[in-house]
């Protein structure tokens, strides 16, 4: 019975967000790390991250069971009821809220807020069902992580918390649409009205080659405002420019749609971890851009 509570809170999601959230929280620490603060951050967004999975699971339920890849979730086959994973997900985002409530600042709680009404009731409930925009939505509560993380010490929604969000937002659409694509079959059966279904996968590669390339240009706002260094520089420039080489690569002729939309999606994974270890590790002590306007904009 464990097994399945655990599964219901989506393990894989939780990991994910775990370094980014880690990556936000160094890289706003700058070397003076409270360990305390840092526990209390990581477990409390851990647990809120959990409650959206484990609920959204309820929500989505009669979705979940048309599609291949999520027709064995505990809530579809009922090896977990509806009733426990609902009240499982509400206690988990409970004692969640309550560590950043005590532990971090108005400001995080606000972000972690944010992110979970966005994805539990705007995303679950209706965009994802509705709307080919229901992916911009979802990624904006996706892109939250690294912000709680980075205001849980700063206490304040500064430009580099905003670069974060930006640049968090926009690696999930690419991501997102990968995903979509390789799994093509199994959003057209659920009805889901994501872009490679609504609008074709025509369309979805070019937005995928755009996302990517904006994205290229917003990470390196962070060196560019002083707040990372000439490590987080190469990293940034280096994995986005190969992603972005990898994107136009699907408009050749003899390209396998699946297998290139797969190689997208799992390059996503390497580029969005390469560039929280390097935020966490090349951090500026001291922000030589005081402007409280973005540089390079």
């Amino acid at each position: 019975m464990l097994k399945h509570y655990i599964h219901v809170t989506k393990p894989g999601i939780i990991a994910g967000n775990l370094i980014s959230v880690a990556g936000g929280f160094f890289l706003a620490a700058r070397g003076d790390i409270d360990w305390q603060l840092f526990s209390a951050t990581v477990i409390g967004l851990s647990l809120v991250v959990a409650s959206g999975c484990a609920i959204n699971n309820c929500i989505d339920r009669d979705i979940d069971a048309r599609m291949q890849r999520t027709r064995n979730r505990v809530t579809v086959t009922g090896a977990l009821s509806v009733r426990a994973a609902l009240v499982f997900g509400i206690a988990l985002g409970v004692v969640g809220f309550a560590l950043l409530a005590v532990f971090t600042n108005a400001v995080s709680v606000a972000f972690a807020a944010l992110g979970f009404v966005i994805y539990v009731v705007v995303y679950s409930l209706y965009m994802k069902r509705n709307s080919v925009y229901g992916t911009l939505v979802g990624a904006l509560s996706g892109a939250v992580p690294p912000v709680v993380g980075y205001c849980a010490v700063t206490g304040q929604c500064d430009n580099a918390a905003l670069i974060l969000l930006l640049m968090f937002c926009l690696w999930q659409m690419p991501h997102s649409y990968a995903i979509a694509i390789f799994r093509f079959r199994d959003y057209a059966t659920a009805n889901i009205p994501v872009l490679p279904v609504a609008q074709g996968v025509g369309k979805a590669r070019l937005h995928i080659v755009l996302y990517i390339a904006v994205f290229s240009l917003v990470s390196i706002l962070l060196p560019l405002n002083g707040y990372t260094g000439v490590a987080f520089t190469a990293v940034a420039c280096t994995t986005s420019f190969w992603w972005l080489v990898m994107a136009l690569r699907g408009y050749r002729r003899d390209v396998d749609i699946h297998s290139w939309a797969r190689q997208v999606f799992a390059f996503s994974i390497f580029i969005i971890t390469a560039l929280s270890v390097s935020m966490a590790l090349d951090f500026n002590e001291v922000v030589t851009n005081a402007s409280p306007h973005l540089a390079g904009i």
